[in-house]
């Protein structure tokens, strides 16, 4: 199962760097990383994705949680979360059809044509790690040239999740 932790850390070099050293040192993976600043400049909020059991989340979240640089973990995999994921795809399309196509598979997913070149099409999308991964899935039937994933955000649905409100 995929979990996905917020932390909120202090905005200071290496903190990503001790962070990511902690969980990939004790044998995790860590699927998607983001990192952003919050409201606050001194803080920074990082969502992470890992995949594993209850034992290894316990386990990342307790050490995640023992850092000085960590003001606060939050697994939001089994609370109320909104989680959004961006992609940038570049579709190579041969003649008109495969245009058509592309663009029509993109009005499906509500994600937005970008760019149009001679020889392929550029689609932004935005949408849950799970429908993100369904369009991919689908324009596999195409060539795809070139990938850029952002990784998953998420943000609580309740107070006091990660400034949810």
């Amino acid at each position: 199962m995929k979990h996905i932790i917020n932390c909120l850390v202090e905005n200071q070099p290496g903190v990503l760097a001790r962070i990511v050293g902690l969980i990939s040192g004790r044998g995790y993976n860590i699927e998607t990383l983001n990192v952003g600043p919050t409201a606050d400049p001194t803080v920074s909020k990082m969502t992470i994705v890992v995949p594993g059991d209850a034992h290894v989340i316990e386990q990342v979240t307790h050490q995640l949680s023992k850092q000085v640089d960590v003001i606060e973990v939050v697994n939001m995999t089994n609370r109320r979360h909104l989680n959004r994921e961006l992609i940038l795809v570049r579709v190579a399309v041969g003649d008109h059809q495969h245009r058509a196509e592309v663009v029509d598979l993109a009005s499906l997913f509500m994600a937005r044509v970008v760019a149009v070149q001679e020889d392929s099409v550029t689609v932004q999308m935005v949408g849950n790690q799970e429908t993100v991964d369904d369009f991919l899935r689908l324009l596999k039937h195409y060539a795809i040239v070139d990938i850029s994933r952002s990784g998953v955000i998420a943000v609580g649905r309740e107070a006091g999740e990660n400034g949810g409100k």
